[in-house]
């Protein structure tokens, strides 16, 4: 494919940078067009042809086409016919000469965005493309306002957040989900990769067929191959039947390969080419299989630095990098943990029982944590605090140990001893965070009488720190 420029680098517009694909046989005009694409913020590729068209998008992320309706061979209206049937998200602008205002206006009626006439003016050809980039934008935050309607949560699919960070990833999903070509989720452990993965599936065109995760890292290294590819009866020591691989399992559907950047190299040349030649051959067989799949890879590796390292290849990461969603880490959209809480509270609170609201206190710790573990460790923490809850509030006490303690109030190591005045002390103080102050309800907390509660606190000295 002859690409004039392959989505040269533009400047960045906002949450993500739009694609604009132009199609014209003119070099002069693919010229200045790139430059006007270059200036509005997009990233461009020009091609000669519809039928070069047509691979760019079959391959890649096309938010909008500009394309001349006089081309070789098949015509302009025929790649918007194709177009509206393939990729009806895309947004399409026709070029026409001058005095064939009736071949723009079929195109139209046809589905085309707009229409500029050649020879055009610059400032002109720029509005057009600002106009139909904030078209395609409001196009994706409708359909990401109706998901959330739909849904009744805050978020997209069953990914929650609203974060700016989040609300960039929710539109390159809708951006991708459509098409076909391979996807490559990065994110650290707990970011919620599968849940991307899925939400691409769903989406997409194959959600009626399989969905089926490969967890790369959890798979033994002599036994990966067949796993992926299956193998016949007799193949091997124990082989008593032919298995299909999950390849093959998935055809129709989607194969989720996670942690991608652990499977072995000699497997990964494999990989690629199942995926270049769209064939598997099992293990054992001499015989290869057609397989139909589309190929959604995740891994919590920096892929680059293994190329370096020699531990991944490059021409496989090439093969899966043709989109990216990178996964914010938890610590960096802090702003959408009230709400994920408020899910976990609802997903592990007991009906005859349920547990309907967190403590200020206890949601300040939950803020102020920066959750190595992601989304993951934060669900974790909120089944465990239902789970210890004796009421319909979760307070500190509830939380894990290294969560019970702020900054100012160190919680003990592991083999640091203490008096026992001092933990009585450190109890008595907690107890009275958690309360807000309230005496007689720390001193039932602490299974004390509040008589006894004044003592302590004169005792140790707390008056004073109690009421600061």
């Amino acid at each position: 494919m002859r690409a004039h420029a392959a989505m040269e680098e533009a400047p960045k517009r906002g949450a993500v940078a739009m694609n604009l694909l132009i199609v014209d046989d003119e070099e002069t005009t693919r010229e200045l067009c790139l430059a006007v694409a270059h200036q509005a913020g997009l990233n461009a590729t020009a091609v000669a042809s519809a039928e070069e068209a047509l691979e760019v998008a079959e391959l890649s992320a096309v938010d909008i086409v500009l394309t001349d309706l006089k081309l070789p061979k098949a015509g302009g209206l025929e790649l918007l016919r194709t177009l509206r049937e393939l990729h009806p998200q895309t947004a399409v602008i026709v070029l026409t000469q001058y005095g064939s205002i009736d071949s723009a206006i079929e195109a139209t009626k046809q589905g085309a965005l707009d229409y500029v006439t050649k020879p055009f003016r610059i400032e002109e050809l720029r509005t057009r493309l600002e106009k139909a980039i904030h078209e395609v934008d409001l196009r994706q935050e409708n359909r990401l306002l109706r998901d959330q309607l739909t849904n009744g949560q805050p978020g997209f699919g069953k990914l929650i957040g609203l974060s700016p960070k989040m609300q960039r990833v929710y539109k390159t999903i809708e951006k991708v989900s459509g098409h076909e070509y391979p996807v490559l989720i990065l994110g650290e452990s707990g970011t919620g990769k599968e849940l991307v993965a899925r939400s691409l599936h769903m989406l997409g065109s194959r959600k009626e067929g399989p969905f089926v995760p490969v967890d790369c890292s959890s798979l033994v290294p002599t036994l990966i191959e067949s796993e992926l590819f299956g193998y016949v009866k007799g193949a091997f020591t124990g082989a008593m039947q032919s298995k299909v691989g999950l390849l093959e399992a998935a055809n129709g559907g989607t194969v989720f390969l996670d942690e991608i950047g652990d499977m072995p190299t000699d497997l990964q040349a494999r990989l690629l080419r199942a995926l270049q030649e769209k064939e598997i051959k099992p293990v054992g067989s001499t015989e290869r299989r057609k397989i139909n799949v589309r190929i959604i890879a995740a891994t919590n590796r920096d892929l680059e630095a293994a190329i370096r390292a020699g531990t991944f290849r490059q021409d496989l990461y090439f093969r899966l990098n043709v989109v990216q969603v990178k996964l914010p880490p938890l610590r960096d959209r802090k702003t959408d943990i009230p709400l994920l809480v408020t899910s976990f509270l609802e997903k592990y609170s007991p009906v005859d029982e349920p547990v309907r609201a967190i403590s200020a206190d206890t949601m300040q710790r939950l803020m102020a944590y920066d959750w190595p573990g992601n989304v993951r460790e934060l669900e974790n923490c909120i089944e465990r605090a239902v789970a210890m809850s004796s009421g319909p509030m979760i307070h500190t006490a509830d939380l894990p140990s290294n969560l019970q303690y702020s900054t100012s109030e160190r919680a003990p190591q592991r083999d640091e001893l203490l008096p026992l005045e001092e933990l009585e002390r450190r109890a008595i103080l907690r107890t009275l965070r958690e309360t807000n102050g309230d005496k007689l309800s720390a001193a039932r907390m602490l299974g004390i009488g509040k008589t006894t509660l004044y003592r302590k606190l004169k005792q140790y000295k707390l008056e004073r720190a109690e009421e600061a």
